[in-house]
C-alpha cells in the first residue's frame, strides 16, 4: 500500500507482532505491538486487524510469538501449549476460514519431527511464508480479476478488501487497484458498510492513497445505482467459501449480490484458495459470527445516541450469497465460473 508497510508484520528485534490499527482509521495511522499470543487474539477479536487474510496471517505470526515464548523444555510440553495456542486463536472469529487454515498450517509444522529447538525456527519461518505468500497470491488474482474490469466501468465495492484487508495488496480492491494501474479509466461506489463502516473509513481512505476516483454511498442506495444503469459491476471479497460457491461475507453483500443479479449486472467474489472450504457443502453450514449489540446500538447523529435507551439489536457481522447470485469466483488460480461445485474442486487440485 501507498504508505510502505505491510498489514501484519514480524518484528524480529522486537519479538513481537506488529499490525496497522484499523480502529483509528482514517483519523490516525498507528501501528499496535503484540507481545504475546494473548494480545494477537484479542486483536483479531476486537478488530484491530481484520479481513480474512489479515487474520490469517497475524494468527500466524501469533502461533510463532507463542512457540518462541513457550519455556517448556521437552518437545511434547511444548507441542501440547502449542496445541491450546490453536484452539484459543481459532475461537476469536470463527466465521474466516483463513484463521483456521493458517492455525492448521502452522501446527503441521509443530508436530513434525524435529528437534525443539529446531521447531520454534521453523513456526517463526512458516509464518512468514504465510505473509509473503499471501502479497504473491493477491498480486495473482489481481492480475486474473483486472480482465473482467472495462474501460468506463463504474464498480460497487463492498466493506474492505484492500491491502488494510491482506498482509498486502488486497483481494477485490486490489483487482480494482490493478486495473486503475493499467491506465483504465474506474470508478468505485464505495458501501459504507454498516455498522462498523469499513467502506467509509477504510476502503474510502485506501482508494485516497492510490489515486482512484470514488463516492461513498449508504449500503440502502447500491441498488438505485444498479437499477439505473450507474454501475457495470459488482465486486466484493470472501471471509469463506463453500464447495458449491455459496460467500460468507461482510453483513449486507448478500442483498447487493440479489439487487445485482436483479439488473443483470456481474458480481465478482475475489478469493484466495485458501477461503475455500470443501468440507462445508453449502452455505447454510457457515458458522456466522454475531457481534456486540452495542456496534449498531451505539451510532450517534449530532452528538446523540439514534437508538432509544433499552433497544435491543441484533448483529450478525456476515451473511451467506447464494452462489446462484454469483457471475465467477476469482481465485489466484484463474476465474472460476459455473458450475461452482464442480469448479472450486477443480481449481484446489494440488497440480494446479
Amino acid at each position: 500500500m501507498c504508505v510502505l508497510m505491510r498489514t501484519v508484520f514480524w518484528d524480529d528485534a522486537a519479538c513481537q507482532v506488529k499490525m496497522i490499527d484499523q480502529r483509528v482509521l482514517p483519523a490516525r495511522l498507528e501501528i499496535v505491538a503484540c507481545a504475546s499470543l494473548a494480545e494477537v487474539a484479542e486483536a483479531i477479536r476486537n478488530m484491530t486487524v481484520r479481513g480474512a487474510p489479515a487474520i490469517g496471517a497475524s494468527a500466524a505470526f501469533g502461533m510463532a510469538l507463542a512457540g518462541l515464548q513457550s519455556t517448556a523444555t521437552s518437545r511434547d510440553a511444548w507441542r501440547a501449549e502449542l496445541r491450546m495456542s490453536a484452539v484459543h486463536l481459532k475461537a476469536a472469529r470463527p466465521t474466516a476460514v483463513n484463521l483456521a487454515w493458517a492455525v492448521d498450517r502452522i501446527m503441521r509444522v509443530v508436530e513434525s519431527d524435529q528437534p525443539l529447538a529446531a521447531l520454534r525456527q521453523q513456526v517463526l519461518a512458516e509464518a512468514q511464508r504465510i505473509a509473503d505468500e499471501d502479497v504473491a497470491i493477491n498480486k495473482r488474482m489481481a492480475e486474473w480479476g483486472s480482465t473482467l474490469i472495462d474501460d468506463g466501468d463504474t464498480i460497487i465495492h463492498h466493506c474492505n478488501t484492500g491491502a488494510l484487508a491482506t498482509v498486502d495488496w488486497g483481494t477485490a480492491l486490489g483487482v480494482i487497484r490493478t486495473a486503475h494501474e493499467q491506465g483504465k479509466r474506474i470508478f468505485v461506489l464505495v458501501d459504507e458498510t454498516r455498522p462498523r463502516l469499513q467502506g467509509a473509513r477504510l476502503t474510502a481512505w485506501e482508494l485516497q492513497q492510490y489515486g482512484i476516483p470514488y463516492a461513498i454511498i449508504s449500503d440502502g442506495a447500491a441498488g438505485h445505482f444498479l437499477r439505473t444503469g450507474q454501475a457495470q459491476k459488482v465486486f466484493f471479497g470472501a471471509d469463506r467459501v463453500a464447495a458449491n460457491g455459496d460467500v460468507a461475507n461482510k453483513v449486507g453483500t448478500y442483498m447487493l449480490a440479489l439487487a445485482a443479479h436483479s439488473n443483470d449486472v456481474p458480481v465478482y467474489a475475489v478469493a484466495p484458495s485458501s477461503s475455500i472450504d470443501l468440507s462445508i457443502q453449502d452455505g447454510s453450514q457457515i458458522p456466522i459470527e454475531e457481534r456486540d449489540a452495542d456496534e449498531v446500538l451505539n451510532i450517534q447523529v449530532n452528538g446523540e445516541r439514534v437508538a432509544p435507551e433499552g433497544a435491543a439489536a441484533r448483529n450478525p457481522a456476515f451473511d451467506v450469497t447464494p452462489h446462484a447470485c454469483l457471475t465467477a469466483i476469482v481465485t489466484e488460480k484463474g476465474i472460476v465460473r459455473p458450475p461452482f461445485d464442480e469448479n472450486l474442486a477443480r481449481v484446489l487440485r494440488p497440480d494446479l
